[in-house]
């Protein structure tokens, strides 16, 4: 926290994770309330007020939206957090929310797997679909006459990196909206709406929560007109949250800095092990300064991201090599507290080599994590 000149303090990273969305204190009532379990409420005369039904709003929602947008935009007042199912329930609810029949979009080719299945039914509705990798803000080729550009940044799972505040600032010249994927980086990584996108979207289920039991996801946005039409498609389509999860990942925000340090610092250890190993295995981590995605990474991300990827020579190496691991868990998803690591390729939906392995660095301690995983790697190539 720093206080120059009379000015109020800002608070740091992890006071307001700490903080974030907590309501005014009440003597004898819980710092953060539990969950609140509604379908309805009493709503007497016209039907006016904040919680009217439990589709619309609910009370721990609206906690876990201001603390999100605390992270998102620290200090603004004019920004609106909307949380979800999940975070393929948020993605979609800004593409069909914003996009109309004969619009134009631009999505990553090299972003979440999902994208072609969202790719068929964007197209199904008479939406034109343009993609280019996310490396060399490439996507700006096919930008003209587009409505909406989505940027994923890191990408996943290859980890490259785009300039956001030049997409954004081309976009918003030619007319489109720009939506960021802030899933891998959290707000404590990179901050996209103080970069001039439009809207922060993100599952929570990743780091943001860090403990793989929630599904969630999110919207932060500053525009009132576009956040309606969200909010709009959230109450159409029922993608809520349910108050439990919500509660969970508002209570797991508060060691939000604390895992992201330590996971952040273990994998830029990880990826400086996996770099240094004898063999190429062609490391990712935007945290290198070697790697292609660095300069631009360190220009806008305060963090890195707690996922390394690299490549094994075959599809049957990077199973040995995950047979062998002891501390690292063989799962999809990322972010969480215990590591994780798989082979991409087995799901079909990423233009990856067989032997692509996307590992997600956990909170064991570092020594420990990088003494396993090069020994899985010896093992495996026996």
């Amino acid at each position: 926290m720093s206080d120059t000149q009379g000015q109020a303090p800002v608070p740091g990273d992890g006071t307001r994770a700490v903080r974030a969305g907590l309501p005014e204190p009440v003597k004898y009532e819980p710092t953060l309330p539990g969950p609140v379990f509604a379908a309805h409420y009493h709503l007497p005369g016209e039907p006016t007020g904040a919680y009217t039904y439990g589709r619309d709003e609910n009370p721990t929602w609206t906690h876990l939206e201001r603390a999100i947008g605390s992270l998102e935009a620290p200090g603004e007042a004019d920004i609106e957090t909307l949380v979800f199912a999940s975070g393929m329930a948020a993605i979609s609810s800004v593409l069909f929310s914003q996009l109309r029949t004969g619009d134009a979009v631009v999505l990553p080719s090299d972003g979440y797997q999902v994208f072609p299945l969202v790719r068929e039914q964007l197209e199904a509705y008479g939406i034109e679909v343009r993609t280019a990798p996310t490396g060399g803000d490439a996507q700006l080729g096919v930008l003209d006459g587009a409505r909406l550009l989505w940027i994923e940044t890191p990408s996943n799972p290859g980890l490259d990196v785009c300039d956001i505040r030049r997409l954004v600032e081309e976009a918003h010249a030619r007319g489109a909206l720009v939506a960021v994927d802030n899933t891998l980086a959290t707000p404590l990584g990179q901050r996209p709406l103080e970069l001039g996108a439009d809207f922060s979207v993100a599952s929570g289920t990743k780091q943001l929560t860090g403990h793989g039991d929630v599904l969630l996801g999110y919207v932060t946005g500053r525009d009132p007109e576009a956040m309606a039409a969200v909010r709009r498609w959230r109450k159409i389509v029922g993608a809520i949250p349910g108050p439990m999860e919500a509660w969970l990942a508002h209570r797991s925000l508060a060691t939000l800095q604390l895992r992201v340090e330590r996971q952040n610092a273990t994998a830029l250890a990880v990826a400086e092990a996996l770099r240094d190993w004898p063999e190429d295995l062609a490391v990712r981590y935007p945290g290198l300064p070697k790697d292609p995605s660095h300069a631009v990474a360190a220009r806008q991300m305060r963090r890195f991201g707690c996922v390394v990827s690299f490549t094994l020579p075959s599809r049957t190496r990077a199973e040995r090599f995950l047979e062998a691991l002891r501390l690292v868990d063989d799962a999809t998803s990322f972010g969480g507290v215990r590591s994780t690591a798989e082979r991409r390729g087995r799901w079909g939906g990423d233009d990856v080599p067989e032997g692509f392995i996307r590992m997600s660095v956990g909170a064991e301690d570092p020594e420990d994590l990088v003494t396993d995983v090069l020994r899985a790697l010896e093992e495996s190539a026996r």
